[in-house]
Protein backbone atom coordinates (compact mmCIF):
# COMPACT_ATOMS: atom_id res chain seq x y z
CA UNK A 1 0.00 0.00 0.00
CA UNK A 2 1.37 3.41 -0.92
CA UNK A 3 2.17 5.73 1.93
CA UNK A 4 1.44 8.85 -0.06
CA UNK A 5 -1.41 9.86 -2.31
CA UNK A 6 -1.70 12.85 -4.58
CA UNK A 7 -4.70 14.62 -6.00
CA UNK A 8 -4.98 15.47 -9.69
CA UNK A 9 -2.88 18.31 -11.02
CA UNK A 10 -4.90 21.48 -11.50
CA UNK A 11 -4.77 23.18 -14.88
CA UNK A 12 -5.53 26.78 -15.70
CA UNK A 13 -8.86 25.79 -17.20
CA UNK A 14 -10.74 24.63 -14.14
CA UNK A 15 -10.52 23.39 -10.59
CA UNK A 16 -11.70 20.03 -9.30
CA UNK A 17 -14.98 20.36 -7.36
CA UNK A 18 -15.14 19.96 -3.61
CA UNK A 19 -17.58 17.25 -2.49
CA UNK A 20 -20.95 18.76 -1.66
CA UNK A 21 -20.15 22.03 -3.45
CA UNK A 22 -21.65 21.50 -6.85
CA UNK A 23 -21.87 24.42 -9.19
CA UNK A 24 -18.65 26.17 -8.20
CA UNK A 25 -16.64 26.52 -11.39
CA UNK A 26 -13.38 28.44 -11.44
CA UNK A 27 -12.82 28.59 -15.18
CA UNK A 28 -10.23 30.92 -16.62
CA UNK A 29 -11.66 34.29 -17.60
CA UNK A 30 -10.44 37.05 -19.85
CA UNK A 31 -8.54 39.76 -18.02
CA UNK A 32 -11.11 42.32 -19.18
CA UNK A 33 -13.83 40.49 -17.26
CA UNK A 34 -12.25 40.57 -13.83
CA UNK A 35 -9.84 42.78 -11.87
CA UNK A 36 -6.16 42.03 -12.02
CA UNK A 37 -3.95 40.83 -9.17
CA UNK A 38 -3.88 43.46 -6.40
CA UNK A 39 -0.92 45.85 -6.23
CA UNK A 40 2.04 44.49 -4.34
CA UNK A 41 1.30 40.85 -5.13
CA UNK A 42 3.31 38.93 -7.77
CA UNK A 43 1.91 37.30 -10.89
CA UNK A 44 3.60 34.03 -9.93
CA UNK A 45 5.23 32.53 -6.83
CA UNK A 46 8.26 30.40 -7.57
CA UNK A 47 10.39 28.15 -5.43
CA UNK A 48 10.28 24.59 -4.16
CA UNK A 49 7.35 25.37 -1.86
CA UNK A 50 5.08 25.71 -4.92
CA UNK A 51 4.43 21.99 -5.32
CA UNK A 52 1.62 19.56 -6.09
CA UNK A 53 1.08 16.21 -4.42
CA UNK A 54 2.00 14.40 -7.62
CA UNK A 55 5.54 15.74 -7.22
CA UNK A 56 5.98 13.29 -4.34
CA UNK A 57 4.35 10.25 -5.91
CA UNK A 58 7.80 8.66 -6.12
CA UNK A 59 10.83 9.22 -3.96
CA UNK A 60 11.15 9.96 -0.27
CA UNK A 61 13.49 12.94 -0.02
CA UNK A 62 10.94 14.65 2.22
CA UNK A 63 11.35 11.91 4.85
CA UNK A 64 14.36 11.66 7.15
CA UNK A 65 14.64 7.99 8.07
CA UNK A 66 16.51 7.52 11.33
CA UNK A 67 19.23 4.91 10.92
CA UNK A 68 20.89 2.83 13.63
CA UNK A 69 23.53 5.51 14.33
CA UNK A 70 20.85 8.18 14.65
CA UNK A 71 18.86 6.09 17.11
CA UNK A 72 21.96 5.36 19.19
CA UNK A 73 22.73 9.08 19.32
CA UNK A 74 19.17 9.91 20.37
CA UNK A 75 19.31 7.42 23.21
CA UNK A 76 22.70 8.73 24.37
CA UNK A 77 21.48 12.35 24.18
CA UNK A 78 18.43 11.44 26.26
CA UNK A 79 20.56 9.84 28.97
CA UNK A 80 22.94 12.81 28.94
CA UNK A 81 20.12 15.30 29.38
CA UNK A 82 18.53 13.30 32.18
CA UNK A 83 21.87 13.17 33.99
CA UNK A 84 21.87 16.98 34.20
CA UNK A 85 18.75 17.07 36.37
CA UNK A 86 17.16 19.87 34.34
CA UNK A 87 13.47 20.44 33.78
CA UNK A 88 12.23 18.91 30.54
CA UNK A 89 11.43 22.24 28.90
CA UNK A 90 15.14 23.18 29.12
CA UNK A 91 16.16 20.67 26.47
CA UNK A 92 18.08 22.24 23.57
CA UNK A 93 21.01 21.28 21.33
CA UNK A 94 23.62 22.22 23.92
CA UNK A 95 22.33 19.65 26.42
CA UNK A 96 20.92 17.16 23.89
CA UNK A 97 23.99 16.48 21.71
CA UNK A 98 23.43 14.82 18.33
CA UNK A 99 26.81 15.02 16.58
CA UNK A 100 25.81 13.35 13.30
CA UNK A 101 22.01 13.57 13.41
CA UNK A 102 22.11 17.26 14.35
CA UNK A 103 23.36 18.45 10.94
CA UNK A 104 20.66 16.35 9.27
CA UNK A 105 18.04 18.08 11.43
CA UNK A 106 19.46 21.47 10.49
CA UNK A 107 18.97 20.47 6.85
CA UNK A 108 15.38 19.55 7.69
CA UNK A 109 14.92 23.03 9.14
CA UNK A 110 16.19 24.56 5.90
CA UNK A 111 13.71 22.48 3.89
CA UNK A 112 10.86 23.70 6.08
CA UNK A 113 11.79 27.39 6.05
CA UNK A 114 13.48 27.78 2.67
CA UNK A 115 12.44 24.77 0.59
CA UNK A 116 9.34 22.62 0.14
CA UNK A 117 7.85 23.69 3.50
CA UNK A 118 7.49 20.31 5.22
CA UNK A 119 9.41 17.24 6.37
CA UNK A 120 8.81 14.01 8.22
CA UNK A 121 11.19 12.31 10.64
CA UNK A 122 10.50 8.59 10.73
CA UNK A 123 11.90 5.48 12.36
CA UNK A 124 11.88 6.25 16.08
CA UNK A 125 10.87 3.19 18.09
CA UNK A 126 8.52 5.17 20.30
CA UNK A 127 7.12 2.08 22.04
CA UNK A 128 10.52 1.42 23.63
CA UNK A 129 10.38 4.66 25.63
CA UNK A 130 8.13 5.74 28.51
CA UNK A 131 6.05 8.82 27.70
CA UNK A 132 8.34 11.12 29.69
CA UNK A 133 11.39 10.04 27.71
CA UNK A 134 9.51 10.08 24.40
CA UNK A 135 8.46 13.67 25.05
CA UNK A 136 12.05 14.67 25.86
CA UNK A 137 13.22 13.08 22.60
CA UNK A 138 10.52 14.97 20.70
CA UNK A 139 11.60 18.26 22.26
CA UNK A 140 15.29 17.50 21.77
CA UNK A 141 14.96 16.68 18.07
CA UNK A 142 12.63 19.60 17.58
CA UNK A 143 15.09 22.06 19.13
CA UNK A 144 17.45 21.58 16.16
CA UNK A 145 14.68 22.57 13.74
CA UNK A 146 13.12 25.56 15.53
CA UNK A 147 14.20 26.42 19.06
CA UNK A 148 11.37 28.72 20.18
CA UNK A 149 8.26 27.00 21.56
CA UNK A 150 4.92 28.78 21.66
CA UNK A 151 1.99 28.70 24.05
CA UNK A 152 -1.05 27.31 22.26
CA UNK A 153 -3.87 28.85 24.27
CA UNK A 154 -4.61 31.28 27.09
CA UNK A 155 -4.09 28.55 29.66
CA UNK A 156 -0.49 28.21 28.60
CA UNK A 157 -0.64 24.69 27.19
CA UNK A 158 2.60 23.95 25.39
CA UNK A 159 1.69 20.41 24.34
CA UNK A 160 -1.73 19.98 22.73
CA UNK A 161 -3.07 16.43 22.56
CA UNK A 162 -5.17 15.71 19.49
CA UNK A 163 -7.42 12.79 20.36
CA UNK A 164 -11.03 11.84 19.71
CA UNK A 165 -13.28 12.83 22.61
CA UNK A 166 -17.04 12.31 22.58
CA UNK A 167 -17.61 13.15 26.26
CA UNK A 168 -19.94 15.97 25.22
CA UNK A 169 -21.52 16.94 21.91
CA UNK A 170 -19.67 20.26 21.78
CA UNK A 171 -16.30 18.66 22.52
CA UNK A 172 -16.91 16.00 19.87
CA UNK A 173 -17.42 18.76 17.27
CA UNK A 174 -14.13 20.51 18.07
CA UNK A 175 -11.49 19.97 15.36
CA UNK A 176 -9.04 18.74 17.96
CA UNK A 177 -11.38 16.10 19.34
CA UNK A 178 -13.57 15.19 16.39
CA UNK A 179 -12.98 12.07 14.33
CA UNK A 180 -14.48 13.69 11.24
CA UNK A 181 -12.66 14.95 8.18
CA UNK A 182 -11.79 18.63 8.46
CA UNK A 183 -11.09 21.32 5.88
CA UNK A 184 -7.76 22.92 5.04
CA UNK A 185 -6.54 25.60 7.43
CA UNK A 186 -3.54 27.10 9.23
CA UNK A 187 -2.92 27.29 12.95
CA UNK A 188 -3.52 30.74 14.43
CA UNK A 189 0.15 31.18 15.35
CA UNK A 190 3.52 29.54 14.82
CA UNK A 191 5.91 29.62 11.88
CA UNK A 192 6.25 25.86 12.17
CA UNK A 193 3.69 23.38 13.45
CA UNK A 194 4.88 19.94 14.50
CA UNK A 195 3.14 16.71 15.48
CA UNK A 196 4.44 13.65 17.24
CA UNK A 197 2.34 10.57 16.46
CA UNK A 198 2.03 8.49 19.61
CA UNK A 199 -0.57 6.13 18.15
CA UNK A 200 -2.70 5.84 15.01
CA UNK A 201 -6.38 5.09 14.45
CA UNK A 202 -7.65 1.67 13.44
CA UNK A 203 -8.67 3.22 10.11
CA UNK A 204 -8.25 6.62 8.45
CA UNK A 205 -6.79 9.74 10.01
CA UNK A 206 -4.34 10.63 7.24
CA UNK A 207 -2.40 13.86 7.52
CA UNK A 208 -3.13 15.86 4.37
CA UNK A 209 -1.20 18.95 3.30
CA UNK A 210 -1.23 21.36 0.37
CA UNK A 211 0.91 24.27 -0.80
CA UNK A 212 -0.61 27.72 -0.35
CA UNK A 213 1.83 28.86 -3.05
CA UNK A 214 0.26 26.46 -5.53
CA UNK A 215 -3.20 27.66 -4.53
CA UNK A 216 -2.09 31.22 -5.20
CA UNK A 217 -0.50 30.43 -8.57
CA UNK A 218 -3.62 28.63 -9.75
CA UNK A 219 -5.82 31.55 -8.77
CA UNK A 220 -3.42 34.05 -10.32
CA UNK A 221 -3.72 32.29 -13.67
CA UNK A 222 -7.47 31.69 -13.55
CA UNK A 223 -9.24 33.99 -11.09
CA UNK A 224 -7.14 36.95 -9.93
CA UNK A 225 -10.34 38.51 -8.59
CA UNK A 226 -10.35 35.81 -5.89
CA UNK A 227 -6.84 36.88 -4.90
CA UNK A 228 -8.13 40.43 -4.54
CA UNK A 229 -10.90 39.16 -2.28
CA UNK A 230 -8.48 37.17 -0.13
CA UNK A 231 -6.16 40.20 0.17
CA UNK A 232 -8.88 42.59 1.37
CA UNK A 233 -8.88 43.64 5.02
CA UNK A 234 -12.58 42.96 5.62
CA UNK A 235 -12.46 39.29 6.64
CA UNK A 236 -14.24 39.14 10.03
CA UNK A 237 -12.26 36.62 12.09
CA UNK A 238 -14.07 35.78 15.33
CA UNK A 239 -11.27 34.21 17.35
CA UNK A 240 -8.89 34.03 19.08
CA UNK A 241 -10.19 37.61 19.06
CA UNK A 242 -12.45 39.55 16.75
CA UNK A 243 -10.39 41.14 14.02
CA UNK A 244 -10.93 42.20 10.42
CA UNK A 245 -7.86 41.38 8.37
CA UNK A 246 -6.78 39.73 5.10
CA UNK A 247 -6.43 35.99 4.55
CA UNK A 248 -3.26 36.40 2.45
CA UNK A 249 -0.21 38.64 2.73
CA UNK A 250 2.91 39.36 0.72
CA UNK A 251 5.80 40.75 2.76
CA UNK A 252 9.54 40.86 2.05
CA UNK A 253 9.12 38.45 -0.89
CA UNK A 254 7.28 35.95 1.33
CA UNK A 255 3.70 34.91 0.64
CA UNK A 256 1.69 34.07 3.76
CA UNK A 257 -1.76 32.51 4.08
CA UNK A 258 -3.46 32.32 7.47
CA UNK A 259 -7.09 31.37 8.05
CA UNK A 260 -9.51 28.80 9.40
CA UNK A 261 -13.14 28.29 8.45
CA UNK A 262 -14.28 27.97 12.06
CA UNK A 263 -12.99 31.45 12.86
CA UNK A 264 -14.90 32.88 9.87
CA UNK A 265 -18.06 30.78 9.73
CA UNK A 266 -18.30 29.26 13.20
CA UNK A 267 -19.28 25.70 14.06
CA UNK A 268 -20.97 23.83 16.88
CA UNK A 269 -17.87 23.95 19.05
CA UNK A 270 -17.31 27.62 18.25
CA UNK A 271 -20.72 29.15 17.47
CA UNK A 272 -20.47 32.51 15.76
CA UNK A 273 -22.10 35.39 17.61
CA UNK A 274 -25.06 36.83 15.70
CA UNK A 275 -23.82 40.39 16.15
CA UNK A 276 -20.65 39.68 14.17
CA UNK A 277 -20.54 40.35 10.42
CA UNK A 278 -21.26 37.45 8.10
CA UNK A 279 -19.16 36.51 5.12
CA UNK A 280 -20.23 37.84 1.74
CA UNK A 281 -21.00 35.47 -1.14
CA UNK A 282 -17.72 36.56 -2.73
CA UNK A 283 -15.79 35.63 0.42
CA UNK A 284 -17.48 32.24 0.65
CA UNK A 285 -16.63 31.61 -3.01
CA UNK A 286 -13.00 32.50 -2.24
CA UNK A 287 -12.86 30.04 0.67
CA UNK A 288 -14.32 27.34 -1.55
CA UNK A 289 -11.78 28.16 -4.26
CA UNK A 290 -8.90 27.72 -1.82
CA UNK A 291 -10.35 24.42 -0.61
CA UNK A 292 -10.93 23.18 -4.15
CA UNK A 293 -7.41 23.87 -5.33
CA UNK A 294 -5.82 22.56 -2.16
CA UNK A 295 -7.75 19.28 -2.45
CA UNK A 296 -6.88 18.92 -6.11
CA UNK A 297 -3.15 19.34 -5.40
CA UNK A 298 -2.93 17.79 -1.93
CA UNK A 299 -0.46 15.28 -0.57
CA UNK A 300 -1.89 12.53 1.65
CA UNK A 301 0.44 11.05 4.26
CA UNK A 302 -0.32 7.76 5.98
CA UNK A 303 1.12 8.57 9.38
CA UNK A 304 3.11 5.95 11.25
CA UNK A 305 3.64 5.59 14.99
CA UNK A 306 6.69 7.59 16.05
CA UNK A 307 6.49 10.00 13.11
CA UNK A 308 7.36 13.63 13.70
CA UNK A 309 5.77 15.96 11.16
CA UNK A 310 6.95 19.52 10.63
CA UNK A 311 5.18 21.99 8.33
CA UNK A 312 5.68 25.64 7.51
CA UNK A 313 2.44 27.05 8.91
CA UNK A 314 2.78 30.21 6.82
CA UNK A 315 3.02 28.47 3.44
CA UNK A 316 1.43 25.03 3.90
CA UNK A 317 -2.24 24.24 4.56
CA UNK A 318 -3.21 21.12 6.45
CA UNK A 319 -6.23 19.00 7.24
CA UNK A 320 -6.95 15.40 8.15
CA UNK A 321 -9.21 12.66 6.87
CA UNK A 322 -11.91 11.13 9.03
CA UNK A 323 -10.91 8.18 11.17
CA UNK A 324 -12.21 5.35 13.34
CA UNK A 325 -10.51 4.43 16.58
CA UNK A 326 -10.23 0.82 17.66
CA UNK A 327 -10.87 -0.64 21.12
CA UNK A 328 -7.24 -0.82 22.20
CA UNK A 329 -5.04 2.10 23.23
CA UNK A 330 -2.68 1.38 20.31
CA UNK A 331 -5.61 1.80 17.88
CA UNK A 332 -6.64 5.26 19.07
CA UNK A 333 -5.30 8.25 17.18
CA UNK A 334 -3.10 10.40 19.45
CA UNK A 335 -1.00 13.26 18.15
CA UNK A 336 0.95 15.77 20.24
CA UNK A 337 1.14 19.21 18.62
CA UNK A 338 3.53 22.09 19.17
CA UNK A 339 3.99 25.56 17.68
CA UNK A 340 7.54 26.61 16.89
CA UNK A 341 9.64 29.47 15.59
CA UNK A 342 13.28 29.77 14.56
CA UNK A 343 15.13 32.97 15.46
CA UNK A 344 17.50 32.38 12.55
CA UNK A 345 15.15 31.26 9.79
CA UNK A 346 11.77 32.55 10.95
CA UNK A 347 9.79 34.52 8.38
CA UNK A 348 8.73 38.16 8.81
CA UNK A 349 5.26 38.14 10.35
CA UNK A 350 2.59 40.46 8.86
CA UNK A 351 1.53 43.21 11.27
CA UNK A 352 -2.04 41.87 11.40
CA UNK A 353 -0.75 38.56 12.83
CA UNK A 354 1.87 39.82 15.28
CA UNK A 355 -0.45 39.86 18.28
CA UNK A 356 -1.09 36.12 18.02
CA UNK A 357 2.63 35.46 17.51
CA UNK A 358 3.59 37.68 20.47
CA UNK A 359 1.08 35.95 22.74
CA UNK A 360 2.45 32.58 21.72
CA UNK A 361 6.17 33.31 21.84
CA UNK A 362 6.77 36.49 23.84
CA UNK A 363 4.02 36.90 26.44
CA UNK A 364 4.99 35.96 29.95
CA UNK A 365 2.65 33.59 31.72
CA UNK A 366 1.98 30.04 32.78
CA UNK A 367 3.35 27.22 30.68
CA UNK A 368 1.88 23.76 31.16
CA UNK A 369 3.52 20.63 29.79
CA UNK A 370 0.87 17.96 30.22
CA UNK A 371 2.14 14.59 29.05
CA UNK A 372 -1.39 13.22 28.71
CA UNK A 373 -4.70 14.79 27.60
CA UNK A 374 -6.35 16.78 30.37
CA UNK A 375 -10.05 17.59 30.84
CA UNK A 376 -11.09 21.09 29.81
CA UNK A 377 -11.83 22.01 33.43
CA UNK A 378 -8.38 20.97 34.61
CA UNK A 379 -6.58 23.06 37.17
CA UNK A 380 -3.46 22.01 39.10
CA UNK A 381 -4.14 20.50 42.50
CA UNK A 382 -1.28 19.47 44.74
CA UNK A 383 -1.36 17.51 47.95
CA UNK A 384 2.12 18.68 48.84
CA UNK A 385 3.63 22.21 48.79
CA UNK A 386 6.02 21.23 45.99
Amino acid sequence: MSTFGAGPVVTAAAVAPIPGRRGLVLAAKASTDIPSIPPGFPAYLGGKVAWSGSDFATGSDHILFLDATDKTEVKAALEHFKSLGCDGDAVEPGCFPLPTLGPKLKAVSAHIHLGRGFSIIRGLDSASYPVEDLTLIYLGIQSYIAEQRGRQDKRGNMLVHIVADSSTKDVAEHHRHSNKSITFHNEEAGDVVSWLTRSTAAAGGKCIIASAYTVYNTLASTRPDVIRTLARSDWPFAFPRFQCRPVIFYKDSKFVMNFGRAALLGNQAHPRSKHLPSLSPRQIEALDAVENIARATQLEIQTQVGDMHFINNLAILHRRSGFVDGPGAAEKRHLVRMRLRSAELGWPIPAELTREWDEAFKKQGAKHWHLEPMPSYFFPLRRQPN
